[in-house]
């Protein structure tokens, strides 16, 4: 089982270590995922999520996500084969969650150095409970 902190990391970046360890039968766990972060800038960003909120109607999807620990789990998805059954058992090895639950508490969480934001070329970036505070999550 593997737990990461997502504190100040690129969660695009996290989402491809997450799904090749997903595919290779680890469990991972995300644990602070409301701080994850995605680069770019804040206006932008805020566009193009409100606009796949829009999409589809409430009846028949395609459902998006606003809750911070659901949309980095959407956003791993993407990176999975999620539509055959290897990737389909891979997401459920993935767990998110905003903040650290009790049963996680007291463990070793590791970051990856890989994804962190001093990667970034340049300071523009907004964080995902930012993003899912804007899009309406409580």
């Amino acid at each position: 089982m593997i737990i990461i902190d997502a504190t100040n990391l690129i969660v695009g970046r996290l989402a491809s270590y997450v799904a090749k360890k997903a595919l290779l039968g680890e469990e991972v766990h995300i644990i602070n995922s409301e701080k994850a972060i995605i680069s770019g800038r804040k206006e932008n960003i805020l566009k193009k999520f409100e606009k796949r909120r829009e999409i589809g109607d409430p009846h028949h999807g395609p459902y998006y996500p606003r809750k911070a620990d659901i949309l980095v789990r959407r956003i791993i998805r993407g990176m999975l084969p999620y539509k055959k059954e290897r990737g389909k058992e891979a997401f459920k090895r993935i767990k998110c969650y905003i903040g650290v639950p009790k049963n996680l508490e007291g463990k070793k969480a590791e970051t990856l150095k890989s994804a962190h934001v001093s990667k970034l070329p340049t300071l523009k970036y907004i964080t995902i409970g930012e993003l899912s505070k804007h899009l309406g999550a409580k």
